[in-house]
């Protein structure tokens, strides 16, 4: 075992070259994959692949990143990983990637900006190629000066406004108004809305669709119901369990929730309370989900983010790092969708 660790890390192109009798640029070229295209035999491929094999040859990216300055990786960034609407997210983006011949470099900013420009550091120190984060959406400074420093960066889900960074985002204000307007088509005019971080991009534009539809229909906005204070599942645990208690005084009929985790935590706690769906309170939730169909009460969902952003995210990027000008790209802003099922109760029936 010890024999084969201290041969792989002394083996180099230049030692199989040396003890092949081969030169240093053709063994170089067959083990990047590029014998043929310099018309190198195909024996010669043999013996050196074969060899490499042999010796347990491992080649040294770091090193050739540093030459070449070209890591073939891509940092990428989200904010909860335990987020199942993230992690299909970073698993497209992974596919799409190896399609390509990028490793992907992930970070974990668990919602905390601190994490958040750390992360940053790390794969600018790492020599990444290019970043794609999802910001938190607080402060993007740290955003800016890593693509000044030449590290190309692409936004997702949240974004800035004003901000000259290229960025693919889904028509918030939109789904948020869509499902509201929904709600209040079926007769619901008391509806709690559980938000996620105050001042993100994300948090402000489904706000501004839940007052767009109140206010289209003459109902007066209600800051008091207005509940909640991050995206993630204690927050809308908590927040279900303080509208509980007051649930026949404020006389709330339904719930917009702006997050899939959120309603995580409001479906946990109307269950111990023993609150059925929709009878008691109906509910609809911002992030389509692969279970929201398989509930036992089939959850009505705004879907934001179609299956083909992995790969338009990595294309975005990937213009970034080779576009020869200061040309500003088009941003991408997707539409979203209401989808219909059983968890919203017809007052008007």
């Amino acid at each position: 075992m010890s024999s084969i660790f201290m041969q792989n890390k002394n083996v180099t192109i230049k030692f199989i070259a040396k003890k092949l009798g081969i030169s240093i640029t053709s063994v170089s070229r067959v083990l990047n994959g590029l014998g043929p295209q310099y018309r190198i035999s195909h024996k010669t491929i043999e013996l050196i692949t074969n060899t490499a094999t042999k010796l347990n040859y491992s080649p040294n990216n770091f090193a050739k990143g540093l030459r070449l300055k070209k890591s073939s990786t891509i940092g990428l960034i989200l904010p909860d990983i335990t987020n199942t609407w993230f992690a299909q997210l970073a698993l497209g983006i992974e596919k799409e990637a190896r399609k390509l011949h990028y490793n992907i470099f992930l970070c974990n900013s668990n919602d905390d900006i601190r994490i958040e420009k750390k992360s940053i550091e790390l794969l600018q120190n790492w020599m990444v190629d290019g970043i794609i984060i999802a910001p938190i959406g607080l402060e993007a400074e740290h955003l800016v000066s890593a693509s000044k420093k030449g590290t190309p960066v692409v936004l997702i889900d949240r974004f800035f406004e004003g901000l000259d960074l290229p960025c693919i985002t889904s028509n918030d204000f939109e789904g948020s108004l869509e499902a509201n307007q929904y709600l209040i088509d079926n007769g619901h005019k008391k509806i709690a809305c559980f938000q996620g971080i105050s001042g993100t991009s994300t948090n402000n534009q489904r706000i501004a669709g839940y007052k767009k539809a109140l206010k289209n229909n003459k109902i007066l906005f209600d800051p008091a119901l207005l509940m909640g204070d991050n995206f993630g599942f204690d927050n809308g645990y908590i927040a279900a369990k303080k509208l509980i208690k007051n649930i026949k005084k404020t006389k709330i009929t339904a719930i917009f929730s702006m997050g899939n985790q959120i309603t995580l935590g409001i479906l946990k706690a109307l269950k111990e309370d023993g609150i059925k769906i929709p009878n008691d309170l109906s509910l609809i939730s911002f992030d389509e989900q692969l279970y929201s169909d398989l509930l036992f009460t089939p959850l009505s969902t705004v879907s934001h983010m179609n299956e083909n952003i992995g790969d338009m995210a990595l294309k975005m990027l990937l213009a970034e790092m080779h576009k020869k000008t200061n040309a500003k790209q088009k941003n991408i802003v997707l539409k979203s969708k209401l989808i219909i099922r059983d968890s919203v109760k017809n007052l008007n029936a």
